[in-house]
Formats: C-alpha cells, sequence, structure tokens
C-alpha cells in the first residue's frame, strides 16, 4: 500500500469497492484500510472545537512540573493515551500493527487491535496480530463484535482471542449501523448486553465495550453498568465514517452519506457515560489533537484514544507513530499549563465552556 493518500491505493480501493465480487471472497480488512485513510472518510467537523478552556495568564506552576503519568489495566503509561484497535487479519495489517506495537511500547501508551474474529476462523491470519512481543510492558487489549457473541462466539473464542496475544483485556465493540450497511453484515443484537455481562463474569481479563463510531449513549452505558462492566469506550461520531467506509465498498455512497452523520458525538458521548458513575471511560472518536484529549479529559474521559491519527503513520513506520504521540503529548502539556494543572486528575476538575459562552 502507497503512504500517498491521493495516489494509486485510495484509486484501487474505491474500485475494488465498486466490484461485484461476491463478498465472501473479498478482503475486507484491505479494503477497510485503504479506505480508512481517504480523507472523505472522515467528518469534517470537530465537536471538540464546540468548546474552549478558560485561559490562565498566570498558572502558577512549572510547565516541568506537569505529569502525564496514569494506569491503566494495572500498567504504567506515561500518558493517558490508547490507540485505538484498529486492524488485523490481512498481509499489510501485520506491519502496521507492529509498528503500532513497537511505537507503544516507546512512548509508553496502550495499545489494541483490530477484530480477531478473522484469525479465530482462520489460525494462518493470527500472526498478524500477535504484538506483545514489541509491546511487552504496556496495555494491550484484544478485540471482537460483540454480535458474534450470537453467530456461534462464547467464552471459549474470547478466552482464545485474549490468550492469542497475551492481552489486558478484552474489547467488545458495538457496530450496528456499520453491519447493517457493509454487504457481509450480521444484524442479530439482541440479548448482548446480557450476553457480554456473562462473558465478563467468566473471563480472567477485564472487559471493554465500545462502539467504532456512533458513540455509546446514556442507557447503553446504563445497560452495560448494570451488567458488570466498568470500562467504556465512547468512540463517539466525529471521526472515521464506517457508514461512508461501508456504503463505498457496497457500491451505495448515497447510502453512506444519509447515514455519514448520525450518532452521538464524542464529546455528549464522554458527557453521558460521567453521568452513569463507577465507569472508567475511554474518550475516542474524532480526537486528533493534543487540545482534543485535554477537552475529552475535563469532560471525564480517564483516557484517551486515537485511530485514523496512528494508521496514517503507522503505514510508514514506528518512528512516525511516536513523533504522533509525542505531539499529541506535547499538545496536551501545553493545554493543562495554560490551564495551571500539574496532572491528569486536576485537568478533569477544570471547566470547559461553550464556544458561546466565552
Amino acid at each position: 500500500m502507497s503512504p500517498d493518500r491521493g495516489g494509486s491505493a485510495v484509486t484501487a480501493a474505491g474500485a475494488a469497492a465498486a466490484t461485484d465480487v461476491a463478498a465472501e471472497h473479498r478482503d475486507r480488512k484491505a479494503e477497510h484500510i485503504e479506505l480508512s485513510l481517504e480523507q472523505g472518510m472522515q467528518l469534517r467537523a470537530s465537536f471538540f472545537d464546540e468548546y474552549v478552556f478558560d485561559h490562565q495568564a498566570l498558572p502558577e506552576i512549572d510547565y516541568d512540573d506537569i505529569d502525564l503519568e496514569t494506569e491503566f489495566l494495572g500498567r504504567a503509561l506515561e500518558a493517558p493515551l490508547l490507540i485505538s484497535c484498529m486492524t488485523g487479519g490481512t498481509g499489510e495489517a501485520t506491519r502496521i500493527n507492529r509498528n503500532l506495537a513497537e511505537a507503544a511500547q516507546r512512548a509508553g501508551i496502550a495499545v489494541g487491535v483490530g477484530s480477531q474474529r478473522k484469525a479465530l476462523e482462520d489460525p494462518v491470519q493470527a500472526e498478524s496480530f500477535k504484538i506483545r512481543p514489541l509491546a511487552p510492558s504496556v496495555p494491550l487489549l484484544a478485540n471482537l463484535g460483540a454480535v458474534q457473541l450470537n453467530y456461534g462466539f462464547g467464552i471459549d473464542q474470547c478466552r482464545a482471542a485474549v490468550e492469542m496475544i497475551d492481552a489486558d483485556a478484552l474489547v467488545f465493540h458495538l457496530n450496528p449501523l456499520q453491519e447493517a450497511i457493509q454487504p457481509e453484515g450480521q444484524c442479530d443484537f439482541s440479548g448482548l448486553v446480557e450476553k457480554m455481562g456473562a462473558i465478563g463474569r467468566e473471563l480472567d481479563v477485564p472487559l471493554v465495550v465500545k462502539e467504532i463510531g456512533c458513540g455509546l449513549s446514556v442507557e447503553a452505558a446504563k445497560g452495560i453498568r448494570e451488567a458488570g462492566i466498568s470500562i467504556v469506550d465512547s468512540a463517539g461520531l466525529g471521526g472515521t465514517s464506517w457508514a461512508r467506509i461501508e456504503a463505498s465498498r457496497a457500491s451505495d455512497v448515497e447510502l453512506g452519506e444519509l447515514f455519514a452523520d448520525w450518532g452521538v458525538s464524542t464529546p455528549r458521548s464522554i458527557q453521558a457515560l460521567r453521568s452513569v458513575g463507577g465507569l472508567t471511560i475511554i474518550g475516542s472518536g474524532g480526537v486528533r489533537r493534543g487540545l482534543d484529549a485535554a477537552k475529552a479529559i475535563a469532560m471525564g474521559a480517564d483516557m484517551v484514544g486515537l485511530a485514523q491519527p496512528f494508521l496514517v503513520a503507522a503505514v510508514d513506520s514506528a518512528d512516525r507513530v511516536v513523533e504522533a504521540a509525542r505531539r499529541v503529548e506535547r499538545e496536551l502539556r501545553i493545554a493543562m499549563f495554560c490551564l495551571g494543572v500539574r496532572s491528569i486528575a486536576e485537568l478533569q476538575r477544570v471547566e470547559l465552556l461553550k464556544r458561546t459562552e466565552r
């Protein structure tokens, strides 16, 4: 795959999506990577831009005293950042996941893998997910679609996904809109809260429940919490549009545009999740910069996840991913300095203003 966003790789992806090849013979994961790199698959509006901080001209702190360190899943991190679950199960994903893992270890941040369903169905694909040797000391998240619990997956498959990569947690991703548009979509989402709760009671590692770009509502969060699951990922509206991606693959661009902005924005989702109580919140969905991360934390996030910015960097090298992570960290530090806060805990107590209140 070429790193040139405007070059032949994108053109090839669009052409592949327009073919009439039977879905089962297409490399869905490869198409997802190619299409995710297209700027047209990103929402242009940033919901974080609707919020501002009140600048402190006298911060009364030393910039060098700002501490971004935090703990997640029992492991120490240099910053509250997660390279969000993205890919696996195809040739190019092996290199991308290895670049992401190496960078996560060097930057001291957490990292997740894409859905491991393909590797459980075809063990040959497992190699693209096995990144623990490159990230031995940072939190590593396994990943399965929650809907698979209605299509033959149970505790054995969940344990296998965790064991495959020696993960610290298992992510159950929720993607009803994606599945409804996807040519290969599986749409039986009935009874999933109870089934995820049952898995959580048997699995030896914590569960994380996340959407994949349409956000978690307060109703969803309450159901998840009542099922005994305490880690959630907002993955709200504002970043990559999976409606556009799957509609492109299905040759139905009009459908993708109709549902491109469907969902709960990330700021609204984070605030809804915080209102539930008792949750560890990963704020993600359209987080592009350290200032977005600062706002997500002030809204109530304990960790912040980024996907597309790290994917773009990982196509090139692990060094580029480290550079991207360090840039986000620097922007986050500058925001904290201009707010007069030294720690993530202090940042969580800072009030945000709507732009109209400035």
